[in-house]
């Protein structure tokens, strides 16, 4: 492990070349590295310590890299980057859907990792805690909040809770999207608007993502998903959200 004090990057591949080229490569740009080979090692450094973020290589005999994307996303908030084979974009889709933060394919590009890997540490920064308790909004200043459907987006907060009060795990890239729909209630949003708006980089790459997204949100807010009232698609454009359900 280097001693550089940045953000703390765990790279998991069972590569020994390749794991050790893009922890190299990251420690050169000042980032704090921890090299695993595959699940059981990740999980033993999280005992120890907690990382800023995951590089994770998705082919590994060991353990399949969809699976520890999902066991992590199910108990943490560490944003994960996925290092995908070009031939299985099946997995990235899936990985996404799972919660990942972000993908390249494999072999990378290692100055475009480096980049990968600062937008989504500069996303996380925002996203609360699962351990933090939510502050209380002042009585002056009510909290901004933005109904979709079945539930209450508060903007301030970054997160979704129903009516009764109860979160809706929520990931960054979601809550992004669902901000861009709140900021522009009623106008049909084209695929690459909604890159811009919500921050994504790489639109030819996250095109498939965006519509994958949608779906998961809709199954969040739409009280039948499978006939979307709120989030409606526009056939050859995009998407418009309607905050009357009309």
């Amino acid at each position: 492990m280097s001693g550089s004090s940045g953000p703390h990057i765990v790279v998991v591949d069972d590569e020994p070349d390749a794991r050790a080229m893009v922890g190299d490569y990251l420690r050169l740009h000042g980032f704090d590295v921890a090299l695993c080979d595959g699940g059981r090692a990740l999980r033993a450094h999280l005992t120890e310590r907690q990382p800023d973020l995951i590089v994770l290589d998705l082919n590994m005999p060991e353990e399949d890299g969809l699976s520890i994307v999902r066991d992590l996303k199910a108990r943490s908030r560490i944003p994960i980057i996925m290092l995908t084979a070009t031939a299985s974009p099946i997995d990235r889709v899936v990985g996404l859907e799972l919660g990942a933060d972000d993908y390249l394919p494999k072999p990378c590009e290692l100055r475009e990792l480096v980049a990968r890997v600062r937008s989504v540490l500069r996303r996380a920064i925002t996203t609360p805690g699962p351990a933090q308790p939510p502050e209380p909004a002042p009585v002056e200043a009510p909290a901004r909040r933005v109904r979709f459907g079945t539930k209450w987006l508060e903007l301030d907060a970054v997160r979704l809770r129903d009516d009764q009060g109860i979160e809706q795990p929520l990931t960054r890239s979601e809550f992004d999207l669902l901000k861009a729909f709140a900021d522009h209630p009623k106008r049909a949003l084209s695929r690459e608007r909604l890159l811009d708006l919500a921050d994504a980089r790489d639109p030819d790459a996250f095109d498939r993502a965006i519509d994958v997204r949608i779906n998961r949100i809709r199954k969040k807010v739409e009280p039948d998903p499978a006939n979307p009232r709120f989030i409606r698609t526009v056939r050859g454009l995009g998407y418009v959200f309607r905050p009357e359900g009309d």
